[in-house]
């Protein structure tokens, strides 16, 4: 996979971006881009609410971006919610996870594009975030579950399509650390997948099941697997 992005470097950290894709008034704003007080105070910021990091869509409507700051969870978050130990710039998260969107980006898969990453270094640890265009009427395929849209209207969501969706990412050699029904979407574009923190591509092997082993877990915690069988044709069939 290649490195992709320009490499910025800015008041107190390093940005990596396509600078064409930023815009003029965007790429001279440099690292203000990654706080969200540069959108409060333009009134260009809302909440995100879906999983467990920190999340806004920034930017003038209808063209938002996604901005990310990066936190650990489970018991790694009581030591530290947002720093990750300092092991090359190559291996920075949100660098990453920035090139595997790029790749993919590149080889036709829904997934968000990536707009800008960046990273502020201290000592032996480092702090990230990363900006996405957010993927236009498009909703979580868990926030549909919980509105009764598959147990009111199943056609509402293309259960083949998600499987299908997955199989696309998987004959790629993507092993998507965290597939869960957060971070699938649905929408007139049809089936998207999100968050590739943590990432990678891989040669075939037991992993893809375990993608798919995770997602059923994250279907069952939301009682919703009457459709697998489903999903799982779509997956087969692609």
């Amino acid at each position: 996979m290649s490195k992709g992005g320009q490499r910025i470097a800015t008041a107190t950290g390093v940005m990596l971006a396509d600078p064409n894709g930023l815009g003029n008034e965007h790429f001279s704003a440099g690292e203000s881009l990654f706080d969200p007080n540069f959108w409060q105070a333009r009134n260009e910021i809302a909440a995100v609410t879906a999983g467990r990091g920190s999340a806004w869509f920034v930017g003038p409507a209808p063209h938002r971006w996604v901005l990310r700051h990066y936190r650990r969870g489970g018991f790694i978050a009581n030591i530290s919610r947002d720093r990750y130990f300092w092991a090359g710039e190559d291996r920075v998260r949100a660098f990453a996870e920035w090139r595997l969107l790029d790749y993919l980006r590149h080889r036709n898969l829904q997934v968000p594009k990536p707009v800008a990453a960046f990273y502020r270094r201290s000592g032996l640890t480092y702090r990230c975030d990363l900006i996405t265009l957010r993927i236009p009427r498009a909703r979580p395929l868990s926030a549909m579950l919980a509105a009764g849209a598959a147990v009111a209207a199943g056609a509402q969501i293309d259960w083949r399509g998600v499987g299908q969706a997955i199989a696309r990412l998987h004959r790629l050699g993507v092993d998507h650390a965290d597939l869960n029904a957060h971070n699938i979407l649905i929408g007139d574009g049809g089936v998207s997948i999100i968050d590739f923190d943590r990432g990678r591509l891989r040669a075939p092997g037991k992993w893809a099941a375990g993608n798919l082993a995770r997602l059923h877990r994250s279907l069952t915690k939301l009682g919703a697997t009457a459709n697998w069988n489903e999903l799982m044709a779509g997956y087969e069939a692609d």
